[in-house]
């Protein structure tokens, strides 16, 4: 598996998270709760973002892992 096959993946799993989190915020009861998992969402929003500008860095580096 290559590096940009890697930080593809683990973006796959960023979004993920921060789609379950996001339930998470909308469906808990809990004020406390909300607050922590919408901070942990917004957190992972960040991360992703940059994730995907080191994908697209990768992909200038190595055009053969565009759109993989």
């Amino acid at each position: 598996m290559t590096v940009a096959s890697q930080v593809k993946q683990t973006l796959a799993g960023l979004k993920s998270m921060h789609a379950s989190f996001q339930s998470l915020a909308l469906s808990s009861s809990d004020e406390n709760a909300q607050r922590t998992f919408h901070e942990v969402m917004l957190a992972t929003e960040e991360i992703i973002s940059d994730i995907k500008g080191r994908i697209g860095k990768l992909e200038m580096e190595e055009p053969q892992y565009k759109g993989f």
